[in-house]
């Protein structure tokens, strides 16, 4: 048996995420309580009871998601499961998770490291109008000349048939009009506070490449594979510049998936809240094993 795990992005956070494991596991409850101290605000109290609004802001969520998903990892190794683990991968910000894991860089600097991605893209999404949408069921063809005829970005290729384009609002809503008129038969505008993974992020790739820059990153101890190529990575300079490239680059977590099976996974467990990630497994690959943990009860169910 051979796992990867699979980390959460934004977007899959949930009030009430991780309580359960603080209210039953020591480890887990001494990295919210590390996280709040680090952090210099109280993490805790918005991931266990909101409200929703608070935790939907990116410069919340995404270290409330990365916390949650340290916490599930140290659950597992609690329980002895770590000599089984293989690879780390993770969505957009999970990708951040996975090297946390994979030992790249303790809790605390991943933890300062998301924070100011977080805080940077905020600025971004404040400093521009942009917007994303979702086009299901077509081709990666067929969607990145949509994007190339109306100067938009093709930002997550996140399983066969599910694409996510971004851009500046205007671009992407006449996009959405186009795709429509031409066939495409599900294309869903979506709620996001700005274009991510594209062009109008320039700013925080530009600030993160500069924050990044002294922080000491290690070789990984497990197989990582990046989004921004989908290939495994191991050179602590590359990876560094995988998370820069990553804040405006296509995520390509499909390939990433398919990689790390084909590198030998046998089983995909997803370690994040809203199962968000083995449903795009399951739309990748029906027969692959997969298994998702977010609170206390799936490690006994």
């Amino acid at each position: 048996m051979a796992i990867a795990l699979l980390f959460a992005g934004q977007g899959a956070q949930k009030v009430g995420m991780g309580k359960s494991l603080a209210e039953s596991s020591d480890s887990a409850r001494a990295i919210y309580e590390q996280a709040n101290h680090i952090l210099g605000w109280d993490l805790t109290n918005i991931s266990f009871d909101g409200p929703e609004e608070k935790l939907t802001e990116t410069g919340v969520c995404q270290p409330a998601l990365f916390v949650h998903g340290v916490a599930l990892h140290r659950v597992l190794q609690d329980q002895g499961k770590m000599p089984h683990i293989d690879a780390a991968l993770g969505l957009s910000l999970g990708e951040l998770t996975a090297y946390c894991v994979a030992g790249v860089y303790d809790f605390e600097a991943g933890l300062k490291i998301v924070a100011e991605r977080g805080r940077l893209m905020q600025e971004a999404c404040e400093m521009s109008n942009g917007s994303m949408a979702a086009i299901i069921g077509e081709s990666r063809e067929r969607v990145s000349e949509l994007c190339s005829e109306f100067d938009i970005q093709a930002a997550n290729f996140n399983a066969p048939g599910q694409i996510i384009i971004s851009g500046e609002k205007s671009r992407v809503a006449t996009a959405v009009e186009a795709g429509k008129e031409r066939g495409m038969k599900r294309v869903i505008p979506l709620n996001v506070a700005g274009a991510y993974h594209s062009r109008l992020m320039e700013p925080a790739r530009e600030r993160f490449a500069a924050y990044l820059a002294d922080i000491p990153f290690s070789t990984p101890n497990l197989k990582v594979y990046t989004n921004t190529t989908g290939a495994a990575i191991t050179d602590p300079a590359e990876i560094k510049a995988a998370l820069v490239k990553q804040v405006v680059s296509s995520v390509l977590w499909e390939d990433c998936t398919r990689a790390a099976v084909a590198a030998g996974a046998t089983e995909l467990w997803e370690l994040g809240p809203g199962k968000v990630l083995a449903g795009l497994a399951r739309r990748t690959e029906r027969d692959w094993s997969v298994s998702s943990f977010a609170e206390m009860a799936d490690f006994t169910a």
